[in-house]
């Protein structure tokens, strides 16, 4: 595609409103799949548009164009001002060009130099493929690898100027067993294997190995027995934490959804406005941040889609709910005190609330730490099944992999581990939290939420975690 010269077209743009931005994305993904020893995905698409915003009489309107023309651009902003004057006599808010940062910078992915050729990568996929198949038991496996590279550029009438490039690699793995009517499934938690990082992720060794043992245990599940039904002692690996995170403290303190907006589709909150500051939302030893500045996490960024800079800040500390995970736009609706994360998934959507690099900060306490103070409880990896109510409160997870806990050892394997729970009185429950040798990072590529729909990527990172009194049970 040809480049274009953004600022040179936006210099020319004319619009009769108090503030207008202009947001360019272009991204490139590409997906590599070997599926039972056969290619199954080879391909590259590339999207690329740009989206305008203008404020009038206290109205935000946006409309997108992938035709990059001046003449195409100029439209799309005429027809916002429409949009945005056709709103003023039914108004939700009226807002000013101050949720509307004019910062400038540039932020670029953590990254090596290292480039691998296509073919490289797919002899790779064949080589984690093989690895997997350590058995005859093992009926289906699969290997996945998808490259993301995206360039960003927003410019504003107040003097905005932001670009930003991110690469972003990804992996998956997959094995499923067959024996006597019994079915198992061991990934390497595909759907959280994802990095802002370069492609040192394509390490041979350690991809090859984790294969291996991701195929073994998918054997080992067969005969193991089912999940213990019972009220006791929870330990959570941080690839399962991931989701918990995710579910019952991403989705429930977004301000948006909490403000009534995603009651239609994404659901509501448990969460009130007057809890910020005051709601116990978990134990002592409960830190949560928002912090897009992790190198190498999927959702780190220098600035959200307002063009408000990023930055660390304590969700919850010591187990006290401070802030929430909204916008410039509904820190003002609101007064609830927000961060950097109004995100739109591309160039054809609007930013909204979405959550970002959410993670649960380090404790103190070694995973040989937890587990030996473990007198009898069940720990479980990698999530397999969730399920929570409109309000993120109610939950039930299930997980591909669990071990007994005895006398402060891990013993046998079982199989079909799962969980419920409520989710303040869950996190209240939460008795030590893993140090940074437990802790560990993943990232999502497929939250979604919004009309029209928007599917983003988040980051969350956490330690190993020991809850206590928690329902656990099995597929039985």
């Amino acid at each position: 595609m040809k480049k274009i010269n953004l600022k040179s077209i936006f210099n020319q743009l004319k619009v009769n409103a108090e503030w207008f931005g202009v947001r360019k994305v272009r991204e490139s993904n590409t997906y590599r799949m070997i599926r039972d020893g056969n290619p199954q995905a080879n391909s590259t698409n590339i999207s690329e548009g740009v989206m305008v915003e203008v404020l009038k009489n206290g109205q935000f309107a946006y409309a997108a164009s992938s035709d990059m023309s001046l003449s195409s651009i100029q439209n799309a902003l005429d027809m916002a001002l429409i949009i945005a004057e056709s709103s003023t006599a039914n108004p939700l808010y009226n807002f000013t060009n101050d949720v509307r940062p004019n910062n400038k910078g540039k932020y670029i992915s953590s990254r090596d130099k290292m480039k691998l050729p296509l073919k490289e990568i797919n002899d790779l996929l064949f080589k984690s493929y093989e690895s997997l198949k350590v058995s005859d038991k093992i009926v289906s496996a699969s290997a996945t690898a998808r490259i993301t590279e995206t360039n960003y550029q927003y410019l504003s009438s107040d003097g905005a100027d932001i670009e930003q490039d991110f690469l972003i690699i990804g992996s998956s793995f997959d094995a499923i067993s067959q024996d006597k009517g019994i079915t198992q499934r061991r990934t390497d938690n595909g759907r959280g294997r994802m990095f802002q990082s370069g492609y040192e992720v394509f390490n041979e060794i350690e991809l090859t190995t984790m294969c291996k043992k991701i195929g073994e245990q998918a054997v080992e599940l067969l005969y193991a027995d089912e999940c213990p039904t019972e009220t006791t002692n929870l330990v959570l690996a941080p690839d399962q934490m991931l989701l918990q995170i995710h579910e019952s403290i991403g989705h429930p303190l977004e301000v948006d959804r909490i403000l009534g907006d995603e009651r239609n589709y994404a659901g509501w909150s448990f969460v009130r406005e007057e809890d910020f500051g005051k709601l116990k939302y978990g134990s002592d030893i409960m830190n949560i941040t928002f912090d897009p500045t992790i190198k190498k996490e999927l959702a780190s960024y220098g600035f959200d889609d307002s063009g408000k800079k990023a930055e660390k800040e304590f969700i919850i500390k010591d187990g006290i709910l401070l802030r929430g995970l909204g916008g410039t736009e509904s820190e003002k609706r609101s007064g609830i005190k927000g961060v950097a994360n109004f995100r739109a998934s591309s160039w054809n959507r609007p930013p909204i609330d979405r959550m970002a690099n959410l993670n649960l900060e380090p404790g103190d306490s070694s995973f040989d730490d937890i587990i030996s103070n473990v007198e009898q409880g069940v720990y479980m990896e990698s999530n397999r099944s969730w399920s929570i109510d409109d309000y993120r409160n109610k939950f039930q997870f299930g997980c591909e992999y669990g071990k007994l806990i005895e006398n402060g050892k891990l013993t046998k394997t079982v199989k079909n581990p799962n969980y419920r729970g409520v989710t303040t009185p869950f996190w209240n429950n939460l008795a030590k939290v893993g140090d940074g040798s437990t802790f560990e990072v993943f990232g999502t590529p497929n939250c979604g939420k919004g009309e029209p729909n928007q599917s983003v990527r988040v980051g969350h990172a956490s330690p190993t975690c020991l809850f206590n009194n928690i329902e656990v049970f099995g597929g039985a």
